[in-house]
């Protein structure tokens, strides 16, 4: 009984730090390229939206439309923006990948959006929970690839990088600023256009356009400075080896049409 109780302790034991550490990503065949959106519904992402519960998809913010995935503020939902800041989910967690998105922003942002935000979205990797966020919290604790629009006529790169509750190394230094901009060119209207994020664990993470590194940096890791990301430090370890993906609605609508992800050999 006693090496039964063991071994059944030994599996519950690993299955824990196998969803801490890797979610289902030894389920993915690697070095190949998975859709993680099906072009019909929301299989396999939920939303989290500041001030509602988990799973409210208020005003269905998020949607899926002519095999797009939207996100709108159209309806009676969005009266004004209320820093409804929201982040649409995926099921599972990953730490050694490269994601891939297509993406257009379109039309005109949602009344009393803050003016940083427009053109505005960005894809969390490195995600907590969004079982652990507060209902109040405006972002998860993660790394943000900043995805920006440019305005028709100024300089405005993409491909950025954003640090809500985190903060990574660069050329050997600590960076706490919160916004890193890329080497990326301006992206102006309402043009497709393919972002790629290359993960390697807590080692190295690069941003990607048309095949050019655009950014690069090593070390992500909590910002013990951060009341939301004080919560998620496990003694005393700051690094951040994975963690959840999600897509972002900062308040001004876009498009996403191919999400994939392709999961890396060790």
């Amino acid at each position: 009984m006693k090496f039964l109780v063991g071994v059944l302790c030994s599996v519950l034991l690993s299955i824990q730090s196998f969803d801490q550490t890797q979610g289902a990503e030894g389920d993915y065949p690697k070095g190949e390229w998975v859709s993680l959106f099906n072009g019909k519904d929301l299989t396999g992402w939920t939303p989290k939206i500041r001030y509602s519960d988990l799973g409210d998809n208020n005003g269905e913010t998020f949607r899926v439309r002519d095999g797009l995935l939207q996100v709108r503020y159209d309806g009676g939902h969005y009266q004004k923006f209320g820093e409804q800041f929201g982040h649409l989910f995926f099921k599972d967690s990953f730490s050694n990948y490269r994601f891939r998105v297509e993406y257009r922003f379109v039309g005109e942002q949602c009344p009393e959006g803050p003016g940083w935000a427009t053109r505005n979205s960005g894809v969390m990797i490195h995600g907590q929970d969004p079982k652990s966020m507060a209902k109040d919290q405006d972002f998860p604790v993660s790394i943000e690839v900043q995805l920006l629009g440019g305005n028709g006529k100024d300089v405005r790169t993409t491909s950025n990088l954003c640090t809500p509750g985190t903060n990574v190394v660069m050329n050997g230094e600590l960076k706490l600023q919160h916004c890193i901009s890329s080497s990326s060119k301006t992206y102006h209207g309402e043009q497709w256009v393919t972002a790629e994020i290359e993960v390697h664990n807590n080692e190295v993470i690069r941003h990607l356009l048309e095949g050019e590194v655009v950014l690069e940096y090593t070390k992500p890791q909590l910002d013990e400075r951060d009341d939301d990301a004080k919560k998620l430090i496990k003694d005393g370890n700051l690094m951040l080896t994975g963690g959840t993906i999600s897509l972002q609605s900062e308040s001004h609508p876009i498009d996403f049409r191919k999400i994939e992800i392709m999961v890396l050999e060790d």
